[in-house]
């Protein structure tokens, strides 16, 4: 039975740690969290609290026999290198690594990471898709704590720009990582999906926002 290894157990982390246990597969957990990695005690034996750049450490608790990484320290961009670098001193041989910027993504591949992915994007960005195919949707859940809502310019935001409208929506409902992802006049047949957050935003223009669940589901402009 091949072995997987979960190293940062946040939300994405989290679910693919437990999705593979769920699956029957041989899954070696980690985080430097005690908290976080004792939630899956009843889950599984092979969880450990530890410090994920050190390669000793990782090599007693069984990296080094893994046959795929998956590497979910997305925040702590230092600490993700470092755990690649690690695990490549291990000769783990197929290595996941989950990526925040394009910058730390492009460190990542040149270090030896077999993939490299941006969940959040790729998420939205899926979900993005079905979205826009289906108008009727003003609320489309991406994970347990995201979101992605559309938004109808109205008379009272007519002659915002993007900034604006986010800055409106960051104070108004303490949204600290919201993004548009998505703006499209009214008239226009497709969707700009890089848009210029300094253009005008004129009335019945509709504005795709992705940010947490709590404040987007009662959001109202």
């Amino acid at each position: 039975m091949q072995t997987y290894g979960v190293i940062g157990l946040g939300k994405f982390g989290y679910y693919i740690a437990s999705g593979l246990i769920k699956q029957g597969k041989r899954v070696l957990i980690a985080d430097k969290d005690e908290a976080v990695v004792k939630e899956f005690a009843d889950l599984s034996e092979m969880a450990f609290v530890l410090d994920s750049t050190d390669t000793l450490a990782l090599k007693e608790a069984g990296f080094s026999n893994i046959d795929f990484a998956i590497i979910s320290i997305g925040e702590n961009i230092e600490s993700s290198i470092l755990t690649l670098m690690a695990l490549k001193e291990l000769e783990v041989k197929n290595i996941i690594a989950k990526a925040i910027t394009p910058i730390h993504g492009k460190i990542l591949s040149r270090l030896g990471a077999s993939k490299v992915i941006y969940p959040e994007k790729e998420a939205s960005q899926h979900l993005l898709r079905s979205f826009i195919a289906h108008p009727e949707f003003e609320l489309v859940d991406v994970s347990n704590s995201l979101k992605i809502i559309k938004i109808k310019i109205n008379s009272d935001n007519v002659g915002m720009n993007g900034n604006d409208l986010l800055n409106k929506i960051i104070a108004k409902k303490e949204i600290e990582h919201a993004k548009i992802i998505a703006i499209k006049k009214d008239g226009d047949k497709e969707w700009d999906l890089s848009p210029d957050l300094n253009q005008t935003l004129f009335e019945n223009t509709k504005v795709v926002v992705f940010g947490f669940s709590e404040a987007l589901e009662k959001f109202s402009l």
